[in-house]
Parts: structure tokens; sequence; C-alpha cells
């Protein structure tokens, strides 16, 4: 598929997962740039986490290419049921929010576009590429408050601030941000 900028996109499921992976590491490592050095964002940890979300039911990958160029990404997986993803949720809520039934909510767990292609419409693209026809009522995911880029465009898309979250013990704080895809 192309969309009307040019981006081509292309959609994956976990058994491709290890051709690619140099490809996301490329991505992903140009956008994490400032990050790397903390053992958190750094490459192998990451790609734990990414092998870690492809093991689970409902994983999708959402690939976007400038050319050959590969320019961006988007991935999730469905929540299981009794998921710990929110875990270190740090704000009072609703338990039947963070009840999962393994069919409720979809988890984007990435949506990344090189620096260079960025406020053109990909990030959107790719987020609804992931989220096309998915069969979860609700797709949930975690953006660093400080990256005002991001939550002004989630927000425009629809979603809204849960709480804050602290996913692992060496992860920052994250906000959570729920979409209702219903």
């Amino acid at each position: 598929m192309t969309d009307p900028t040019g981006l081509r996109v292309a959609t994956h499921d976990a058994t491709d997962l290890e051709q690619l992976r140099q490809p996301l590491l490329d991505v992903y490592a140009e956008v994490y740039a400032d990050k790397l050095s903390d053992p958190f964002f750094g490459l192998p940890r990451y790609w734990e986490r990414v092998e870690a979300y492809a093991s689970r039911t409902g994983f999708g990958l959402a690939l976007g290419y400038a050319g050959e160029e590969m320019i961006g990404y988007a991935m999730g997986f469905t929540l299981p049921a009794g998921s710990g993803w929110w875990r270190g949720l740090l704000d009072q809520v609703d338990p039947d929010v963070m009840t999962e039934d393994g069919t409720r909510s979809f988890g984007i767990t990435e949506i990344m576009v090189l620096e260079a292609y960025r406020r053109q419409g990909h990030a959107k693209t790719l987020h609804d590429t992931l989220l096309k026809d998915r069969p979860e009522r609700r797709a949930v995911l975690l953006v660093l408050p400080d990256n005002i880029a991001a939550q002004a465009a989630y927000k425009s898309w629809g979603w809204y601030r849960l709480g804050g979250l602290k996913p692992f013990d060496d992860s920052p704080v994250y906000d959570a941000m729920v979409l209702d895809l219903d």
C-alpha cells in the first residue's frame, strides 16, 4: 500500500521479525540516538523487548518506506488475560479499566519515524495501518511525558491519558494512553 504522501507501507507478523532485525534496529538507533547510553534504551535491551512482543498473540508490525529506505514503523500485540501492562500505574483509576481478558486491548509498543520524515503524516499512516481491522475494543500505549509532539499527535487522533505508569524498575515514567476502537 502507498499513501498519498508516497509512503509505502508493508505489514508483517512475528514470522518476519528476524529478517527485519537490522533495519528495525537502525531506525530505532537513529530515533533514540540521544538515549542509547541508558541501558534501558540500549539496543540489546530494546531487541529483547521486541522479541518478547513478537512472542505474543496478535503481534503486528507496520513498516513505512520512502523508496527502499525504512523510515519508520509501528508495532504492538494483543494484551493477554491478566496482562502485567498496567503494573506500575501511579494514578488511581477504576480497577475495571485495567482488567485484561485477552481480547480487550491492543498494546502499541512503538510508533517511530526518522526525523527527516516527521510532520508529514507518516506516523498517522503507520498508526492507522497497525490498528486497521483490529478485533480489540481499545488500544493502549505508553509515551514519555516530555515528548510533546507525540502527545499532541495522539490527542488529536483521539487518545486520552489514563495516568502515569512505570513499567519496569529501570524505566522512566510514561503517560499511559487509551484509544477506544469501537
